[in-house]
């Protein structure tokens, strides 16, 4: 039986990812709210700490793991490294006296202890000394309702408080004034708005970079020369092609032998892949680390239904995000940019096999698993293949971060 895994960043006040949540599910069939509550925990324990262990899914971040009133009763934390770890006690959780007592012996084994969709209730009081995390979540309690509360709860030192399913930019600069420590959400995912639609000072030179990049015969002289006009964008191209990723036997020491060695198809892979990153300079950094899972588990996802479909995949992946990224509306975006119709229809919502590869993308990574399930079905792909995939996706992710 595979395991689904997703996650889930969480902010700082800088922008700067500090954690994830773990977002389970434990099979094709049975998602996660569906299934006894202690089973679910205790199948993510198992397979994901004792087998791969939960600072590889989260990159060697702290891990929110979800507790439930069996799991906690049933003492499975202890399969959890406290130093790794948050456990995240769930709202069904009661405080009661024996729920108080397991909390207290958790405490005393230095795991950190959070309290999930927090709604005050005096009878948590006496559990406050014990928890080092509150959670609120905004759509089901708005921001403005939770002020009073918020501050009685800045009055304990060793409490910090986040701001979950933060979804708009109004709503995370909401909750950062109110003095939230840390912020949940894919509010760093979209554009910021502009009324004059400012654009980034490099764009022409990224507009014409992709220009050449998507031709059936790229200008490598072209391209060369654009890539000499911005230091720092050589600089990455540079690195990136001597980091060891690929395996050549000497040193490339000119960024014409670069694009030359990359050849066509690795040329569209990992320029792309440079200057969407350069662009996103600016942009909290899991914005174009998402932006580099999304490109590669749409990469993998398109080899079980089709290997043609790889390429285009995985620019469809990437560039899925570039709204965000340059802070414009995608259509105005697929207006000015050169990529192919299929690529197009997928980032405007059109219906083709690159738009169901993507919103499998989204689906899981969102934990959003019944869309998820109809998203397979459409594609006609296993989904227990996706666990190992996205462990792939999350993996190469990591590698390019470390070598760019």
């Amino acid at each position: 039986m595979s395991v689904f895994v997703a996650r889930q960043a969480i902010f700082n006040r800088k922008q700067n990812v500090v954690a994830y949540e773990l977002l389970f599910r434990n099979s094709a069939e049975n998602f996660f709210p569906n299934i006894e509550e202690g089973q679910a925990t205790a199948r993510l324990i198992m397979e994901n700490q004792l087998n791969l262990g939960t600072r590889h899914i989260t990159s060697g971040k702290t891990a929110l793991i979800n507790i439930g009133p069996d799991s906690l009763k049933h003492n499975l934390c202890d399969f959890l490294p406290c130093k790794d770890v948050v456990i995240e006690l769930l709202e069904t959780i009661e405080p009661t006296d024996d729920n108080y007592q397991l909390c207290r012996e958790l405490f005393h084994k230095n795991y950190k202890l959070a309290l999930d969709d927090f709604v005050y209730n005096e009878q948590w009081e006496r559990f406050l000394k014990f928890i080092k995390l509150v959670k609120f979540d905004i759509a089901q309690t708005p921001l403005s309702d939770i002020a009073e509360i918020v501050e009685k709860l800045k009055q304990h030192k060793k409490i910090k408080i986040l701001a979950e399913k933060i979804e708009t930019q109004a709503d995370y600069h909401q909750a950062h004034k109110m003095g939230f420590d840390y912020f949940q959400g894919y509010f760093f995912a979209k554009p910021t708005m502009h009324e004059q639609q400012d654009i980034d000072y490099n764009y022409a030179l990224v507009v014409a970079i992709y220009a050449q990049v998507m031709k059936s015969s790229p200008d490598i002289k072209q391209i060369t020369a654009l890539f000499e006009a911005d230091a720092a964008l050589a600089y990455k191209l540079m690195r990136l092609i001597n980091s060891g990723v690929f395996p050549i036997q000497s040193k490339i020491s000119s960024i014409k032998q670069a694009l030359v060695y990359l050849g066509h198809e690795r040329l569209k892979k990992f320029v792309s892949l440079i200057v969407t990153a350069h662009t996103a300079g600016k942009k909290p950094a899991e914005l174009m680390q998402m932006c580099v899972v999304r490109a590669r588990f749409c990469e993998l996802i398109a080899k079980q239904v089709s290997k043609s479909l790889a390429g285009e995949a995985f620019l469809t992946g990437l560039f899925s995000l570039l709204d965000a990224i340059l802070d414009q509306p995608m259509s105005l975006l697929v207006e000015k940019l050169p990529f192919p119709d299929d690529i197009k229809a997928a980032l405007l919502d059109e219906k083709n096999t690159l738009y169901y590869i993507l919103n499998v993308v989204q689906a899981y990574e969102t934990g959003s698993w019944w869309t998820l399930e109809k998203a397979v079905i459409l594609l006609n792909v296993k989904s227990d293949v996706l666990p190992g995939l996205y462990k792939q996706a999350v993996d190469w992710a990591d590698n390019y971060k470390n070598n760019s």
